[in-house]
């Protein structure tokens, strides 16, 4: 197990910001994370764990701690049942689940980060998410010192939510297990408007899952969203905000500020969720707010390709992203009264 004093974490998040944690270790196994946690939880000492660093936005003073870097690796295939190492990269995950001509995580291609993160954020995209496919996680449990496997009701999946990121401060994944599909090599039921008419198929439809996989990376790739050491527009934590989901009440007032703001024919993004909520699109707030793409002009700014992404354009500092991110919220809530949520993970800061 690797150990380091006075390491930087600004080169482990991609948003390459943050400054130093006061301890960096580097776990390979399962065992060797369970010691690391334990030997800070018995010392009292502050513990962050990082994986592939792509939710993680960190203050400028760093962590008083210990940051716990998880690089497990191990990718297990049996039939359809897929278990992954909290650490194995998750793109080159569903790319080998793709080769093996398996579906159901085809359209989560290209989505930076760790295995062991997808559970935390129900990560989804493109008409996916995890807890779609999740069986099970198996996890180190703080508050109980040890480790337990949670059923996938158990994880009390919601949209970017889990059981995970309700309690933070108590669960480390260490792997999570996956049932995906056997549909002869083509992919689940495109669910997406934008993939289904990039594909020139209709919602439903099946495709080749190396096809969905290929279109959603291009898509992605079109909006910055793939990893690229060269273009600043992927400096970022991918998208910052979550789509709101209103109660009715709320989203009739949303609606009425929009229309006397943008005229009476406007017809802001809408999906329902349940019958009392509806759920709307971040990245048209922002957009229709002024913060148009490629907004700011200083180290952090917003996406040339995508108005959820904020980015650093190369020698930000947290705090300049930090100001970009309040004038956003600020600006959305005051044209459409809508409050914007952060996605990312903040440590020793608030947006």
């Amino acid at each position: 197990m690797q150990e380091l004093h006075d390491a930087p974490l600004a080169p482990l998040t991609t948003l390459r910001l943050g400054g130093p944690a006061d301890r960096l270790v580097t776990a390979t196994t399962d065992a060797e994370i369970v010691a690391a946690v334990r030997e800070a939880d018995d010392s009292g000492t502050p513990l962050l764990v990082i994986g592939g660093g792509s939710n993680l936005l960190i203050g400028d003073k760093g962590f008083a701690g210990t940051a716990l870097r998880i690089a497990t690796r191990g990718f297990e295939l049996d039939g359809t049942r897929l278990e992954l190492a909290a650490g194995e990269v998750w793109s080159d995950a569903v790319a080998r689940s793709v080769e093996a001509g398996l579906a159901g995580i085809e359209c989560l291609a290209g989505i930076p980060g760790s295995a062991g993160a997808t559970p935390i954020q129900n990560v989804g995209a493109y008409g996916q998410e995890v807890s779609s496919t999740i069986t099970h996680v198996v996890a180190y449990d703080r508050v109980e010192g040890a480790t337990v496997t949670l059923t996938n009701a158990e994880c009390d999946f919601s949209y970017r939510h889990s059981r995970f990121k309700q309690h933070p401060d108590r669960y480390v994944v260490l792997r999570v297990v996956f049932e995906l599909e056997d549909a002869g090599g083509l992919s689940a039921p495109v669910k997406y408007a934008e993939t289904a008419r990039t594909l020139g198929v209709e919602p439903g439809d099946r495709v080749p899952a190396a096809t969905a996989r290929e279109t959603v990376l291009k898509l992605r790739a079109g909006k910055g969203m793939v990893l690229d050491p060269e273009d600043h527009d992927t400096w970022s934590a991918g998208s910052f905000f979550t789509n709101p989901i209103l109660p009715n009440e709320a989203y009739a007032a949303f609606l009425a500020r929009a229309q006397e703001r943008l005229g009476a024919d406007v017809a802001p993004p809408a999906w329902p969720v349940g019958t009392d909520r509806t759920k709307t699109s971040a990245a048209w707030l922002i957009d229709k707010a002024g913060f148009t793409k490629g907004y700011g002009t200083g180290p952090a700014r917003i996406s040339t390709k995508h108005t959820l992404a904020l980015t650093n354009r190369g020698g930000a500092t947290t705090e300049d992203l930090l100001g970009l991110a309040r004038d956003v919220v600020a600006g959305v809530e005051l044209a459409f009264g809508v409050t914007l949520v952060n996605e990312p993970v903040a440590v020793g800061v608030e947006i």
